[in-house]
């Protein structure tokens, strides 16, 4: 075999493992990002449901503090509609 035959036989060779190598752990990489991504959306559902159980739980209060409590209004009813109606 003569040596540029053996040259690009080697280079060829370096070439193919070299590609092999690197989308393996190209896969690794993505592969790990992926788990990260869902990782992440868990934490973001988790978060998401703490906060609607926290909105309950403040409209719940408000109904019954609000079940105890009288409101009026602070300006005669007539007064407001006509002020609401020069808008």
């Amino acid at each position: 075999m003569s040596r540029a035959s053996q040259l690009t036989l080697a280079g060829t060779s370096f070439f193919a493992a070299a590609t092999v190598v690197f989308v393996h752990f190209q896969q690794k990489w993505e592969k790990e990002a992926m788990h990260q991504g869902v990782i992440r959306d868990m934490e973001q559902q988790r978060i998401k449901k703490e906060r609607q159980l926290d909105f309950d739980m403040q409209r719940a209060l408000e109904e019954e503090y609000k079940k105890g409590q009288t409101v009026t209004l602070s300006t005669p009813p007539d007064t407001h509609q006509a002020s609401q109606q020069n808008r």
